[in-house]
């Protein structure tokens, strides 16, 4: 059985969720321990157990201490398949980051997965579903892997009630990704959603981005008023370019003004597409183990390693044959993953 210290490197949630969908992947048996211990609310959350329960459902395999707040965690792999999965997070617990260990675990399977989950789709401290539509499906079905979400209604904290159905076609070969260069910027998309509040909000949000990012942008306006059980605001903006997508996304709170999200998010993009990166960080934290199963060798550049990648790699290199290679240079970090292939 394969031991790991869920306390190592970024000691958050992600750990979890990536050792749990290649114990079922690779039919290692694995024991988490000390997990999340160095958070301020130690042991596992609300959506770490949906996640958990949902790989265990999917895959038929068995799990000891999967209750809210354990800080232990034994996964036992099956062989099933099961390709209809019904969700309820039950609160604004990240529907993102649930589908983060769902998919990743059905990489073996031989039929299409088809997901309802509801949850949060647009909460703090974690990637909006939108950027998972426009951003990283779009990268993923570069490499052979084809995923579709629609998201019915959209989940803010503290309500949730997010309604989002999923599907992923089966995962052949996967193919490398090689992003060494942006090449050409096409167009920056600009989606603006709006649920139970003004359409003010997005209004101003909009015009305080297109001021921001100012002229020589082909700029693309989605603006959408949504329904659903709770209220909120937000925006993603994205610069598709030839060869990738740069995003970045910001929601509306109470203190933090319309106009200054929309500036917010503008700047952030913009420093982004300057900095020499060709991934943003959190997409390369979501694509990195489909390049670990990659036959071949996939390359990006990031301006900053963050903690959450870091403890990505060393999962990866838990349960995986993959090499990593990392060299800082002017423009950024570059990375490298190399592996054989799995399965």
């Amino acid at each position: 059985m394969l031991e790991i210290d869920s306390s190592r490197g970024e000691g958050g949630g992600q750990m979890v969720r990536t050792s749990v969908a290649l114990s079922a992947i690779t039919g290692i048996p694995t024991r988490l321990t000390r997990i999340r211990e160095n958070r301020p609310t130690n042991g596992l959350s609300k959506q770490h157990t949906t996640a958990i329960n949902a790989v265990a459902m999917m895959t038929g395999s068995r799990v000891e201490g999967n209750t809210v707040g354990s800080s232990e965690l034994t996964f036992y792999p099956g062989n099933e398949e099961h390709s209809c999965l019904k969700m309820d997070i039950g609160s604004a617990g990240s529907i993102s980051l649930v589908l983060q260990a769902v998919l990743l675990a059905a990489r073996n399977n031989k039929e299409t997965l088809n997901i309802d989950i509801t949850g949060g789709t647009n909460v703090m401290w974690a990637p909006p579903l939108d950027s998972y539509e426009l951003v990283l499906f779009p990268l993923m079905k570069r490499m052979g892997i084809n995923a579709a979400l629609n998201i019915l209604e959209r989940g803010f904290y503290p309500i949730g009630g997010g309604h989002v159905s999923v599907s992923m076609d089966a995962i052949g070969r996967i193919s490398p990704l090689e992003l060494n260069d942006l090449g050409r910027l096409k167009k920056i998309k600009i989606r603006c959603f709006v649920q139970h509040l003004s359409e003010r909000i997005t209004r101003e949000m909009v015009n305080a981005c297109l001021d921001t990012l100012g002229d020589g942008y082909t700029t693309e306006v989605e603006m959408q008023n949504c329904s659903g059980n709770s209220r909120g605001a937000g925006l993603v903006l994205v610069a598709d370019y030839e060869h990738g997508r740069l995003s970045s996304n910001v929601l509306t709170s109470r203190g933090h003004s319309a106009e200054q999200s929309g500036i917010d998010a503008a700047n952030d993009l913009l420093q982004e597409m300057t900095n020499g990166s060709t991934m943003d960080v959190h997409t390369a934290d979501q694509l990195l183990p489909y390049m670990a199963m990659a036959e071949g060798k996939s390359s990006f550049v990031v301006s900053r390693i963050s903690k959450h990648l870091l403890s990505q790699m060393d999962t990866l290199e838990s349960f995986l044959n993959v090499r990593f290679g990392v060299e800082r240079k002017s423009d950024g970090y570059h990375f490298s993953v190399s592996s054989e292939g799995y399965p």
